[in-house]
């Protein structure tokens, strides 16, 4: 029975990920390069995040502002990365569009930016993913489950698998937003997704108070739903403003 739990936490984490991996992603070679390139680059910044930090740690303060400094700095770095993910994606792309003006095809597409977009987003959160939830799921194949006290009523697998699917969303979507502020230079997109982020972050801490997660949990929801109605509505205004750029070329 824990196989089939430890499966379903595994699911319930990346499964609406790898839905859009195969759906989208998989059938566009670029865009899977995409994905993979954008894993291993958060994959190597939480690794140098958990070493800088893994100095200060084991943290014997029983308040919640320790972990917050380490949110804080943390999102900072990711945020500062992020941009530099876009200027050179930026730099990628101008590659393509003077060889596609040299062998005279058309350039990038704004479906061909937006799918580029949502591809590095979505290796943002496969890296969350695999670094806060997968790599704990291990024990979760074994003969039993596990709780913490500050969160009895639910296993801790579970929740971890839940926050992770929060986050995988709340990237993915987030790259699109950002990405898209950067090109047309709109503040509020561009103060949207680290707002966003450190909004998130913050909830998690939440679970630090008895029961917290009971709370924690659907306001983590609610800041997914506001990432995913926010981008919706940037991608329909592009759209509807470029309906001559709708055709994908990549």
């Amino acid at each position: 029975m824990t196989i089939t739990a430890g499966i379903g936490y595994t699911l319930l984490a990346i499964g609406p990920s790898l839905s859009l991996f195969i759906s989208v992603i998989s059938k566009k070679p670029f865009l899977i390069l995409t994905v993979l390139s954008s894993t291993l680059l958060w994959l190597i910044s939480l690794i140098v995040l958990s070493g800088l930090w893994r100095a200060f740690l084991p943290l014997k303060s029983t308040t919640w502002w320790p972990y917050a400094l380490i949110l804080l700095t943390s999102i900072a770095f990711q945020e500062a990365l992020r941009l530099l993910f876009w200027r050179l994606y930026k730099r990628l792309e101008d590659i393509l569009d003077a060889f596609a003006d040299k062998i005279a095809k058309p350039r990038l597409l704004l479906t061909d930016k937006l799918l580029i977009a949502l591809a590095g987003g979505l290796g943002h959160g496969v890296a969350h993913a695999v670094f806060f939830c997968i790599s704990l799921l291990t024990p979760a194949f074994g003969p039993a489950t596990y709780f913490v006290e500050k969160c009895s009523k639910i296993p801790f697998f579970l929740v971890s698998a839940i926050i992770a699917l929060a986050f995988v969303t709340i990237h993915t979507f987030s790259m699109v937003i950002a990405f898209n502020g950067y090109a047309e230079g709109n503040k509020v997109d561009q103060l949207f997704v680290p707002v966003v982020h450190l909004v998130a972050g913050m909830m998690t801490l939440v679970n630090f108070a008895s029961g917290g997660c009971v709370i924690g949990i659907p306001l983590l929801y609610l800041v997914m739903m506001l990432t995913l109605f926010h981008c919706g509505k940037m991608v329909w205004r592009r759209l509807t403003d470029n309906p001559n750029r709708l055709v994908n070329s990549l």
